[in-house]
């Protein structure tokens, strides 16, 4: 059975095309989404996410725009406000500070230190101003000023002291009950530029890097010394906030993997121009603790609506079919959805039995409202709210889902902020992030002159970020003018944005427009590569070695590949794997764990790809039961492919992988002699 070889990451959405359909169970060309949950499929936990029960959680939320004799920043508040709601979602008692001055900030980080002695879990969230002084960070209250000869620091709160304690209260926990230090995370949403004018030398725009302390994650918006952005026109949250309140609600998932994700999204959102830092000494620890973790959101979003189908609830049902189609055009699920859509026409014209087919028990209807809100809370995407309260306009989460829905941007809002439409209609699909979905090349070709139109005034709004720029040359790349959109490439290519560079790098590989180029191409990714794009780094890695256009260097491909899976690339991951499978950087075992992780990124091919490894032995010992866990994880998740090799070239796999499939899905309740069916159910519900 074969295994993939290395794949260019040209996917769908790229300038010019130079793969097979990611369709096809040896790809090509693989997808890259929003970050899964690599978790048994199970619909039976409570969604709502809380503290474990003996655990103490404590937050201090503060965020400052409404600044005397400086412009006010429009997102500080918005930001504060929503992570405040969030992290009382999550169990945290929270005291939130707007809009503060020096003397109430300090008052609440009091507070906050007092609770903390006793908290578990302390968080520490900050938006608005702040710049370093000789490489300490101080936060800048709305009521501060300053003349030559002050002394800065009295007119401002030095993020250092705050630290101290929380690190001091920590070791004196430790050295009163060893193991008990606690917790502590630090979101600085911070680092705007610095518009007070300050004559003294010592004091410099953005954030210093602080020291690593046992027990703390920091993570800041952006890179020390460097500046972060406000959010679009229009918009309510900063880039980076956005990110967070997008991947805080994760259900079961470490805190490294949710900022992993976080940054992933601001990279993408701000085409690189933007890449939040930072570093943690904490082990294990997630915000949103669940008995067991879901699987992916898009996998979630497909079972979810196919339960509302079993249970006869044919409006929602319609309503999140729809919303999967519009917001994952290119789901592995797209098919099934279609087909239920179908479905439930065929159900309103007077066939509604036809979709009473569950083989679980009626009861799980009473349980659909908080599946549905826990995943609209967890997707925060509009549709899905409004469908919770078009379903249930007095539920247990209809305060709560009317609070979120106030954070959301509506249609009108988008349509009114030519940056959110450029961004709606423009996002290649591999710069896709939890609020904002790829578009195909086919479909925006249908809509070109509708997104040159929003993005010319987007570019043209904020000439500071050559991002904009980007989506301008894909849309207009996209109506057939070839020769403008290179040029528009260019021009933000010379200001860095990264999907320029490996756009521009595929077209003058491949010739796309201009003559080809390989030289070229190799300057594009190296640059690329160089700025942290996952994608100009996995191409560079295929260029490297397959040796032709540049001088072959495994040991820099190998970096580069890891470079870019560290990441998020789903596709160097995959081609780490592909490296280690052959023997060449790695053993089979570690391959099955690149595979697996390139699930988690977004493949959900690598569980086939495992599965192969598991099921023939190949390095390793044979495990049927393990590979039959795959093969399922695979089944739920992919684009049919694990199902068809399981009902149509069942002759490929062990006779004992397949007894071990059949056996989890009789325990599942599904297995009654047909096979095919039961892995149906299971792809449609999980258990």
């Amino acid at each position: 059975m074969p295994l993939p070889s290395p794949c260019r990451a040209s996917k769908p959405g790229s300038p010019v095309l130079s793969a097979s359909s990611p369709l096809r169970p040896q790809p090509r060309a693989l997808r890259l989404a929003t970050l899964l949950i690599l978790g048994t499929l199970l619909w039976g936990f409570a969604w709502t996410a809380v503290a474990l029960a003996d655990e103490r959680r404590v937050a201090l939320v503060l965020g400052n725009g409404a600044y005397t004799g400086v412009a006010p920043l429009t997102n500080p508040g918005n930001d504060a406000s929503d992570v405040a709601v969030a992290l009382e979602g999550l169990g945290f008692e929270v005291m939130l500070g707007l809009d503060s001055s020096r003397a109430r900030m300090a008052e609440l980080i009091e507070r906050f230190k007092t609770e903390a002695r006793s908290a578990d879990v302390t968080l520490f969230f900050y938006a608005g101003h702040a710049f370093q002084v000789e490489s300490s960070n101080h936060l800048i209250p709305v009521d501060f000023t300053y003349e030559q000869g002050d002394d800065i620091t009295q007119s401002t709160i030095d993020l250092g002291d705050l630290m101290l304690a929380l690190e001091t209260i920590s070791t004196d926990r430790e050295a009163v009950q060893p193991g008990s230090s606690g917790i502590h995370v630090v979101f600085l949403d911070a680092c705007r530029d610095n518009p007070f004018q300050l004559g003294s030398g010592e004091v410099r725009s953005g954030l210093a890097s602080v020291a690593q302390a046992a027990g703390f994650l920091f993570e800041f918006a952006t890179a020390p010394d460097q500046v972060a952005l406000d959010g679009p026109e229009g918009g309510r949250n900063s880039p980076f906030t956005q990110a967070l309140l997008n991947h805080i609600n994760t259900p079961g998932q470490d805190i490294a993997a949710v900022m992993s994700a976080v940054r992933r999204d601001v990279r993408n959102a701000t085409g690189g121009d933007q890449v939040p830092w930072g570093h943690s000494s904490l082990g294990p620890f997630a915000l949103a603790p669940v008995p067991v973790a879901p699987s992916s959101r898009e996998t979630s979003l497909w079972q979810l609506a196919s339960n509302a189908l079993d249970e006869n609830l044919l409006d929602p049902a319609r309503s999140l079919m729809l919303h999967y189609l519009s917001f994952y055009p290119e789901g592995p699920h797209v098919p099934d959805v279609q087909a239920s859509l179908a479905e439930i026409e065929t159900a309103a014209l007077g066939g509604g039995e036809t979709v009473m087919r569950t083989l679980h028990p009626s009861s799980d209807a009473a349980d659909f409202e908080e599946r549905l809100w826990g995943l609209a809370r967890w997707m925060r995407q509009r549709p899905l709210v409004e469908t919770y309260l078009e379903g249930y306009p007095d539920g247990r989460f209809a305060d709560a889902a009317r609070d979120l829905l106030q954070a959301l941007p509506s249609a009108a809002d988008i349509a009114a902020s030519p940056e959110l439409l450029c961004e709606r209609l423009a996002t290649h699909p591999h710069d896709a992030t939890a609020n904002t979905a790829g578009v195909p090349r086919d479909e925006l070709r249908g809509h070109a002159e509708v997104a040159i139109n929003a993005c010319t005034q987007a570019a043209a709004l904020r000439p500071e970020l050559p991002h904009y720029t980007a989506l301008l040359a894909r849309a207009t790349y996209e109506a057939g003018d070839h020769a403008k959109a290179i040029q528009l490439y260019r021009d933000a290519a010379a200001r860095g944005d990264l999907r320029a560079l490996v756009s521009l790098g595929l077209i003058t590989e491949t010739g796309g427009g201009v003559p080809r180029d390989m030289a070229a191409a190799v300057e594009f990714y190296e640059r690329a590569a160089a700025g942290g794009s996952p994608d100009g780094a996995n191409n560079l890695a295929l260029l490297l070695l397959e040796g032709t256009a540049v001088a072959p260097d495994f040991d820099r491909a190998l970096g580069l590949l890891s470079v870019g899976s560290e990441a998020g690339s789903a596709t160097a991951t995959v081609n780490l794997g592909v490296l280690a499978q052959d023997g060449r950087a790695g053993t089979p075992e570690e391959a099955i764990d690149y595979f697996l992780e390139a699930a988690g990124l977004g493949e959900p091919l690598g569980f086939l790809y495992a599965a192969i490894l598991l099921d023939e032995g190949r390095g390793i010992p044979r495990d049927p039961d393990r590979a039959a866990e795959m093969l399922l994880r695979g089944t739920a998740s992919d684009y049919g492919a694990t199902m068809n090799e399981l009902t149509n070239r069942s002759d490929n796999w062990s006779p004992d992988t397949i007894r071990a499939v059949e056996t989890r899905l009789r325990e599942a309740g599904l297995y009654h002699g047909d096979f095919r069916a039961a892995l149906e159910q299971w792809r449609r519900r999980g258990v």
